[in-house]
């Protein structure tokens, strides 16, 4: 294995800074594009969550492409990997400035098909050679510095990532348009060639043209190896997805919670290959304990304190991603195999990332990948013996009776959790929680007893309702849990932290609006005075609640995105609001906005948009594009209706701003049941929007003045906020407390 010779601190040329500087502004500009061309695609392609999961695969593939490509030729003199990569820079070039091919999708498009290959003739090219930089600038430099150790760089490599990873929410996206961001990515592109002409003039001159620099080293790699370091990368690429799941749907769905695990995940990777070997080694020997106490009670399903458990639970990802790449560091080998390290770490984050994005929604109807990457984590991470004790107690003489005695005792505390038997769980929790304190230093008995912690504190509950007929559902779009209340009077349908329905179900009032649609919220003063022969559009249907506003006459049609709502609301024989009070009325699968593109105009007199996913943002649906869809589909005097509740975002400011820029007039209603003495069952508080272009149709709006639980007010514009639109918008002066 590597030693540091002359880290990275300690370099006396110039050499080192300017292969720091190609790496940093390479991973950079890699990080940064990825959200950049998100958010191009976001109105063309819709935001369906298959859509963003195929397009992870095509750059994970494309970085794979990029880190095989930085092997094969650095097997090649340098005088050629020189000509060929600037050659390859060059051609790259031709797909400048950088953006999105031209061409529309159908409404029914498939994304596996249609996203890959959108984004690799769009930036296919461009990603594939920035992604060569870290693994061969990291060659380049030992070649150039006289052999020192190279892997310091891929400290500052992830760094640069992360810095272009935080910059385009925080910086890029609010302060530019996407032309100025593509002119922005495309002058870093051209420094960054800039700076890698400068590195290649700085490998030596002596001996450029001789035989190839790593031609059939003298010792090859062991296989065993090469998987151990395939291991070491896909349990923490796992861990950081499936704890951005975990995190997004039983405990806090605030935007832009994605970047936290993202982020930290990749400052990991800083951490563990830095020249300072201090926090890395302490964290890595604090690692074992860390994952037994944060891991083991992971999945308590108490809703109370949210941001605490998100908190822990972004600190169990760091400390698992630091022990194991600070493991795979260890594992490193010379700098002539450098490439080959780094191909196989790419493959394991590609493994993991597979295995969590797209085989984990299919695979299981709940987040099992999130349990099962942390005990992955407990086997793998480093074990050493903290304390002279428990040296003596795992001594060679005794380690079968030791380990006897755990499996047994572990398998009682499940039996007596399987069986309901007495023992309270706070005591089941104890013992093995004891347990795994004995068995520090051992990988497989703290591992039986982290598994025992796990199902002891929310793994029985997850099992059970997994194994209970139609409970959950999941799909690419989330976790739908069906609950019923324990005195059997509701039912309601639960996605995430958010109820997205319920059905009453005692006899004579199963059709009774309830939540956010009751008779006394905006959307369903509005929907009661619709005309008989209404034709009406429902962009999100949920458990079918607002169709018990059906006259008959009307003509309806519901717009959902995700085929498990419309299973569950229609045809599951949990909910019967679909087939009591509107059955047979079509449901559109797809995206609303593609879909209503390619409507006939002015088809519908009345369209409500309630398609927001528990707290999440589907902003190209409230772009002043997305509202010029809904105008020419309604009739000239049709009206808008826009579900905006949110415990995080204040999202009048954006409709407003749109309905000014559009010519549209509009109302809000805050119906608030704290105020309401006589509010309906399970009714919950809602804010409403109200848009016309005739402002007649505004104007006679069914308010009830004097009423406390809320009534119609104009729609209040925030001097300063403009419109969203396809080539502009970002969320953070909506969230709130945001400093403005």
């Amino acid at each position: 294995m590597a030693t540091m010779a002359q880290p990275l601190g300690a370099m006396r040329n110039w050499h080192g800074p300017a292969f720091v500087l190609t790496i940093l502004t390479g991973s950079f500009l890699l990080f940064l594009v990825q959200p950049m061309i998100a958010r191009m695609a976001l109105p063309r392609l819709g935001g369906a969550p298959a859509v963003w999961n195929s397009a992870m695969l095509v750059y994970q593939a494309l970085l794979l492409g990029g880190y095989a490509y930085a092997h094969a030729i650095s097997r090649l003199a340098p005088r050629r990997q020189v000509f060929i990569h600037l050659a390859l820079f060059g051609l790259a070039s031709f797909w400048l400035p950088i953006g999105l091919i031209a061409g529309d999708p159908p409404a029914d498009a498939a994304p596996l098909i249609w996203v890959p290959w959108l984004l690799v003739l769009s930036i296919g090219p461009l990603f594939f050679v920035v992604a060569a930089q870290a693994p061969l600038m990291q060659r380049w430099y030992s070649l150039s510095s006289g052999g020192r150790d190279p892997y310091a760089l891929y400290a500052a490599s992830n760094l640069g990532s992360f810095g272009g990873l935080i910059a385009y929410p925080l910086l890029v996206e609010p302060r530019m348009p996407i032309l100025a961001q593509s002119a922005l990515w495309t002058g870093g592109y051209v420094v960054l060639a800039l700076l890698v002409a400068t590195c290649a003039f700085l490998l030596p001159r002596q001996g450029i043209a001789e035989a190839p620099v790593a031609q059939a080293p003298a010792i090859s790699l062991p296989r065993l190896l090469q998987l151990h370091w395939i291991l070491l990368a896909a349990v923490p690429s796992g861990l950081m997805l499936s704890t951005t799941t975990y995190l997004t749907t039983d405990i806090v769905a605030m935007p832009l919670l994605w970047v936290i695990p993202l982020g930290l995940y990749l400052l990991s990777f800083s951490a563990a290959f830095a020249v300072n070997r201090t926090m890395a080694d302490a964290v890595t020997k604090a690692a074992p304990v860390s994952i037994l106490l944060l891991g083991g009670f992971a999945l308590i399903g108490d809703q109370d304190q949210p941001i605490f458990r998100a908190g822990l639970s972004v600190l169990l990802l760091l400390v698992v991603s630091i022990a194991l790449h600070t493991k795979m560091y260890r594992l490193r080998p010379e700098a002539e195999h450098l490439t080959n390290f780094y191909l196989f770490m790419s493959i394991g984050g590609v493994i993991g990332g597979l295995f969590a994005a797209l085989i984990a929604p299919m695979a299981f109807d709940w987040t099992y990948e999130h349990p099962l990457m942390i005990m992955a984590a407990a086997l793998l991470v480093p074990h050493a013996m903290a304390f002279a004790p428990l040296r003596r107690l795992w001594g060679t003489g005794q380690r079968a009776r030791i380990m006897t005695l755990t499996v047994a005792l572990f398998v009682l505390l499940l039996f007596v959790q399987a069986v309901s038997l007495a023992l309270p769980r706070a005591l089941c929790g104890a013992l093995i929680l004891a347990l795994g304190v004995l068995s520090l230093g051992r990988a497989i008995p703290l591992t039986i007893a982290l598994t025992g912690l796990l199902l002891t504190f929310g793994g029985w509950e997850s099992i059970a309702a997994s194994l209970t007929d139609n409970a959950r559902t999941r799909s690419y779009f989330g976790i739908y849990t069906i609950v019923t209340d324990k005195n059997a009077q509701a039912r309601k349908l639960v996605h995430g932290t958010t109820v997205h329905g319920i059905q009453i179900l005692k006899p004579g009032r199963e059709t009774e609006p309830t939540s956010y649609y009751v008779r006394k919220s905006g959307v369903g003063r509005v929907m009661a005075a619709l005309d008989a022969h209404a034709r009406v559009g429902i962009v999100g249907l949920g458990a079918g609640t607002l169709a018990c506003y059906r006259k008959p006459g009307q003509s309806w049609r519901f717009y959902e995105i995700d085929p498990a709502v419309a299973h569950i609301a229609r045809d599951s024989g949990q909910f019967s609001l679909l087939a009591r009070c509107a059955p047979g009325v079509p449901i559109d699968i797809g995206d609303a906005r593609l879909t209503l593109r390619d409507a006939q105009p002015a088809s519908l007199d009345f369209l409500a948009l309630d398609a927001f996913s528990s707290d999440s943002v589907p902003m190209h649906l409230l772009t002043r594009e997305a509202f010029d869809i809904y105008g020419r589909t309604l009739a000239p005097k049709g009206m808008l209706l826009v579900h905006i509740s949110n415990r995080y975002l204040e999202l009048e400011p954006v409709v407003a701003a749109a309905a000014a820029a559009g010519g549209w007039h509009g109302a809000i209603m805050l119906y608030d049941i704290g105020k309401d003495k006589s509010a309906a069952p399970y009714a919950s508080s809602s804010l409403w929007v109200a848009l016309s272009r005739d402002a007649g149709t505004v104007a006679g709006l069914n308010d009830m003045r004097g009423d406390p639980s809320g009534s119609w007010r104009p729609l209040q514009q925030r001097p300063g906020f403009t419109a969203w639109t396809d080539d502009f918008s970002s969320i953070l002066p909506l969230l709130r407390g945001w400093a403005q």
